[in-house]
């Protein structure tokens, strides 16, 4: 049905109607029932344009003119293919639809680990990271490990045990959260809401395919990310602590897809399967998301690998004219319009004046208002008192010469000056 309508169609179809613009699809189990006596939290505001460009607001298809027909066998309710280095997002279906992330959360987790924590840095298990809901690597009470073996278990293996250590070592659970959330907020991930460090299902969960492309397109900035992203094998140590583990990348597709640079998959009953990773094919480097997925009749990771190839075959022409853009960032505010105000004269050559309103800069705009308004009638009042103050020396020196020419009369004449 998607290859006969789809194919090489150049104009918008008709879109269904966009069930999840506001927020994920009901769970399908009590994971996300709230904790007795709380509310739960208020789906995330919907921007007033779609972050990206406003075909990315679409929730069918989107794709460029003449697209080729798509591959089979596609199951994800919301996918999103982009061009990881010019930010050209060339196809997707249903792109800001909030869906939920499961594990595919960890990149967001691992980037504010990559920025904050050195990779030598240490961390000591606890029991509760150990109680966490598995998938876990296999922490072992007390012992330390480095930030670097953390974060490639988190990586490679998906650890819940590890992301609860993590999220405590960058100052406790709720830090953690906020922290990733802020990012994301920087990012304009505006669909996304982290809960727990994980991914696992709690209420008020939200992401989207545009947010976990931008997501993973800027944590492979990040050196530690890239090195863990693409390692196949780690030794970690042993939670009976004797000796050590082996540790496997489970992204299939780095050891099955030619040009694979690494990915993330995840799954929760709430989520269902989930999937991001990149490659790279004659200079062009791709990312493709995919969530809600199910892995019949073909598995997620190789549905990702049939975008890949769809993106590829259409990559020259869709980035000439793309569906839209990986931001750079969020949007900002709107900033409210004041008067314009003069530039301070107090800025040295090749300074940025400061036109922060100071202490000192309001005392200076006061005493202007308070001058500057009146002192056109004290500039006048001035100048009228200087010439009556001449006008009054003529007089003076007038009356004293008339004087002084009497005076000389009296005494010629011998009568009194009167």
């Amino acid at each position: 049905m998607a290859t006969a309508v789809f194919a090489a169609v150049p104009v918008a179809v008709a879109q269904p109607a966009c069930e999840n613009k506001v927020s994920p699809p009901p769970p399908v189990d009590a994971s996300e029932e709230p904790a007795p006596g709380e509310q739960p939290p208020r789906p995330l505001e919907v921007p007033e344009s779609p972050i990206g460009g406003e075909r990315l607001g679409e929730c069918g298809l989107v794709l460029p003119p003449n697209a080729p027909a798509l591959p089979d066998g596609i199951t994800a309710k919301s996918w999103l293919l982009a061009d990881l280095d010019s930010g050209a997002v060339l196809a997707g279906l249903d792109p800001h639809g909030r869906q939920r992330p499961a594990s595919v959360i960890k990149v967001l987790l691992a980037m504010v680990v990559a920025k904050e924590l050195a990779p030598n840095a240490t961390v000591a298990a606890t029991p509760e990271d150990i109680a966490q809901e598995c998938t876990c690597v296999g922490l072992r009470n007390g012992a330390e490990y480095t930030v670097e073996q953390m974060l490639q278990a988190l990586v490679m293996a998906s650890g819940n045990d590890v992301a609860h250590a993590l999220a405590r070592r960058l100052g406790g659970v709720p830090s953690a959260i906020r922290k990733m959330n802020a990012l994301a907020a920087e990012l304009g991930a505006l669909d996304t809401r982290a809960v727990t460090p994980s991914g696992l299902d709690a209420p008020g969960t939200s992401t989207s395919a545009y947010d976990v492309a931008l997501i993973f397109r800027e944590a492979m900035k990040y050196p530690d990310f890239v090195k863990a992203v693409v390692t196949q094998r780690i030794d970690f140590p042993a939670a009976n602590g004797s000796g050590t583990v082996p540790i496997v990348n489970d992204n299939r597709l780095l050891t099955t897809y030619q040009g694979a640079l690494g990915g993330k998959s995840g799954f929760t009953d709430d989520a269902q399967h989930t999937y991001v990773g990149a490659a790279a094919r004659n200079g062009k480097r791709l990312v493709v998301v995919l969530l809600r997925g199910q892995p019949q009749p073909v598995r997620i990771i190789d549905q990702a690998a049939r975008l890949l190839d769809y993106g590829f075959s259409l990559e020259t022409a869709a980035s000439a004219n793309p569906v839209g853009r990986l931001v750079e960032g969020a949007p900002q505010a709107k900033k409210k319009t004041t008067e314009p105000r003069p530039t301070p004269t107090s800025a040295g050559v090749g300074e940025v004046a400061n036109t922060e309103p100071d202490a000192t800069a309001q005392k200076a705009t006061a005493m202007q208002t308070a001058f500057g308004n009146v002192g056109g009638p004290i500039t006048a009042v001035a100048g009228l008192g200087l010439v009556l103050a001449f006008v009054m020396y003529l007089r003076n020196r007038r009356a004293k010469a008339a004087r002084a020419a009497r005076a000389a009369r009296a005494a010629a004449t011998n009568q009194p000056n009167t």
